[in-house]
């Protein structure tokens, strides 16, 4: 899918404080985002009139949902002709694939679309409830999992893994090599939680979460914002950063929407929407200066390399066994900023942002030489998937 001749792109973007148990709410963080987005992308509030989160409000774990489309609405008293947020869509960039699309087709001219979680202080705080309340019956999918104690999507994508391993012949510490290259570049990235050198015998030495993932497979809770502002393209001209263009996003879904029921149990919903995504553009894996790819496990990740062509499926061993390819300074940079597993988990949007400072040259000592201008962006994993091809207008 494309955007009617790249009528919908990038204006701006913004974070608000990041780090662990900052003491913080959602919708402050998220009101601290949006406010550094809009002045990011040269605009007043005045000037939005859409608004667009994920995953709305749902039942979730604590902090999860740090703040929903009509709380900013309200708090910023905004006069708006669209909005909306969900979680049945193409992972959580879904909801900004929409506000893309709104833009695209007049519904909106300048859309503000953000993500918020506070997980880290309000499951520290939340935790001593959570050992001495009262456990409620499994339902749905949990029916099939709690009896044998798969709480964790940590227990199912570890089973994901050892197929993984199974067939192909992947191991722990080619998986490690990916781990360590994240640590390595979250070293540049003064927002990062986790800066400490990592090697190879700190990585399987940590203790085992669920096989094969170990402590350092699993990301890192976070409190934190990130808002991008979407914009039509004749209204962000003037405007002071560079567009960045939606060159083709993937959203498809092809397969049932489970955890545990696909044909091939080696692949995901990253497959489906990487394959459609190539299938909207001409550019090729090849043209990719920067990658950003969801790694809430570090498989994720690893499935993510696979489903956007930079490797062979089944290969995933072989193309981390090359570090330098995919290095900071390498052919093709992964994680600048450390992706989840060191910055924090900020579940989705933090690649993006990264994405686009990589592209407007705004990210520092972890800025990615050579000028990039196309970055691709893979974010979900498990049922629902959705990617990105963003490119710089020059």
């Amino acid at each position: 899918m494309s955007f009617a001749d790249d009528r919908a792109v990038i204006s701006g973007t913004g974070q608000s404080q990041l780090g662990r148990r900052i003491g913080r709410t959602g919708l402050d963080l998220a009101l601290e985002a949006a406010e550094r987005a809009v002045a990011h992308a040269g605009l007043s509030f005045d000037d939005i009139d859409g608004v667009a989160s994920y995953p709305g409000p749902v039942p979730a774990e604590a902090g999860f949902v740090g703040a929903t489309t009509h709380d900013v609405r309200d708090a910023f008293g905004l006069r708006t002709r669209w909005h909306v947020s969900g979680n049945e869509t193409s992972g959580q960039l879904g909801t900004l694939f929409d506000a893309a699309a709104a833009v695209a087709t007049g519904r909106a001219t300048h859309v503000l679309c953000f993500r918020a979680v506070w997980e880290a202080t309000a499951q520290a705080t939340g935790r001593a409830a959570a050992l001495t309340g009262k456990q409620e019956r499994a339902s749905g999918h949990g029916e099939f999992r709690m009896p044998f104690g798969a709480a964790s999507p940590a227990n199912w994508i570890g089973m994901y893994a050892q197929r993984y391993m199974h067939d192909f012949g992947l191991t722990r510490e080619q998986v490690g090599k990916l781990v360590i290259n994240a640590r390595r570049n979250a070293a540049r990235n003064p927002n990062a939680i986790y800066t400490a050198p990592m090697t190879m015998d700190d990585y399987l030495g940590a203790r085992l979460i669920s096989w094969p993932l170990g402590l350092y497979d699993c990301d890192v809770p976070a409190d934190g914002a990130t808002a991008f502002v979407i914009s039509r393209r004749e209204a962000a001209a003037g405007l002071p950063n560079p567009p960045l263009a939606f060159e083709a996003v993937g959203s498809a879904l092809y397969e049932r929407h489970s955890w545990d029921q696909r044909t091939d149990l080696t692949t995901m919903a990253a497959h489906d929407a990487g394959a459609s995504m190539w299938e909207a553009t001409r550019l090729t894996p090849a043209d990719v200066d920067v990658a950003l790819l969801y790694d809430g496990f570090s498989y994720l990740c690893l499935q993510w390399i696979e489903a956007l062509g930079f490797c062979e499926h089944g290969k995933a061993g072989a193309f981390l066994d090359d570090e330098e390819h995919y290095r900071l300074e390498g052919a093709l940079p992964i994680n600048p900023h450390g992706g989840q597993l060191s910055a924090g988990r900020l579940h989705g949007y933090g690649f993006l942002h990264e994405a686009c400072v990589q592209l407007w040259g705004e990210a520092g000592d972890r800025q990615v030489p050579d000028d990039p201008a196309v970055a691709a962006v893979g974010v979900g994993g498990g049922p629902e998937a959705g990617c990105a091809l963003l490119f710089r207008d020059s």
